[in-house]
C-alpha cells in the first residue's frame, strides 16, 4: 500500500500550504484529496508535488506491505 504521510510532514517543513498548492500552482482539491485518503493518482501529479516542494519521490510516498 501506498500512502502519502510523508507529503504532509515536507509540504509543512517547506511551508506549502494545500490552499497555496490548489491557488498557486493549481492542484485541484479532488487531488489533495485523493492524496489525504491515501488513493490513486497519477505518477505525474506525484512528478509535479515533487518538483513544487523540490524534494524526491521518497519525501512524499511510503510504501508499506499489507
Amino acid at each position: 500500500m501506498i500512502t502519502y504521510d510523508k507529503l504532509w510532514e515536507t509540504m509543512q517543513k517547506k511551508n506549502i500550504t494545500q490552499y497555496k498548492l490548489i491557488n498557486e500552482y493549481h492542484i485541484s482539491a479532488g487531488q489533495l484529496s485523493r492524496l489525504r485518503a491515501n488513493a490513486h493518482v497519477s505518477t505525474h501529479t506525484l512528478d509535479t508535488l515533487c518538483t513544487i516542494l523540490d524534494c524526491n519521490i521518497e519525501d512524499i510516498i511510503t510504501f508499506r506491505k499489507q
